[in-house]
C-alpha cells in the first residue's frame, strides 16, 4: 500500500482546502454536492470515497433512504429534480458514452433548468474536486473511515 500522499506532498492540503472553499460557495446546497460526490465514488469503484461521502451526508443529517438511493437515483422518490440533474451530469462525465459526447447539449440544458451559471460552474468544480482525489483513492488505497492524516494500515 502506498504511503499517504498528503505526508509526501503537504501542498495537497492546500489544494483540498481551496477546492472545498470553491465548492462551498453556497450556490448549490452542500447536500447536492455530497450526493454528486458519493455517486462519483460509486461509479469509479472507490470504497474510500463512497464511505467518506456517505459519512459526510450522514453527519449533515441526510436520511438513509436518500443516501442509499443514490445508486439508483434515476427513479428515486427521495431525490429532487435538481439533484437528479446533478447526478445525471456526474454520470455523464465519469462514464464513457459509446454513442457520442458524454455531456450532451440536452443534458446541459436539463441541468441549466435547475441551476444558474454560477451554480453550474460550482457543480462542474465539485465533480472535478472528487475526480482530483479519485486517482489518490484508487492508487494509494486509504483505509475507509480514516482521514488522509491518520496512519494507513
Amino acid at each position: 500500500m502506498a504511503q499517504d500522499p498528503a505526508q509526501l506532498i503537504p501542498e495537497l492540503a492546500e489544494v483540498s482546502a481551496a477546492l472545498f472553499k470553491v465548492v462551498g460557495n453556497r450556490s448549490i446546497p452542500r447536500t447536492t454536492i455530497g450526493l454528486v460526490q458519493l455517486r462519483a465514488g460509486q461509479i469509479v469503484g472507490s470504497t474510500y470515497l463512497t464511505v467518506l461521502h456517505t459519512a459526510f451526508l450522514r453527519k449533515a443529517g441526510e436520511s438513509e433512504e436518500r443516501i442509499t438511493s443514490v445508486a439508483g437515483w434515476q427513479d428515486s422518490p427521495y431525490l429532487t429534480a435538481p439533484e437528479r440533474a446533478a447526478l445525471a451530469l456526474v454520470e455523464a462525465v465519469l462514464q464513457p458514452n459509446p454513442h457520442g459526447e458524454r455531456v450532451s447539449d440536452e443534458l446541459y440544458a436539463l441541468a441549466a433548468e435547475h441551476y444558474d451559471e454560477k451554480a453550474l460552474a460550482t457543480l462542474m468544480t465539485a465533480i472535478g474536486q472528487v475526480n482530483f482525489f479519485v486517482a489518490i483513492a484508487l492508487i494509494a488505497k486509504p483505509v475507509p473511515g480514516r482521514s488522509f492524516s491518520e496512519p494507513w494500515a
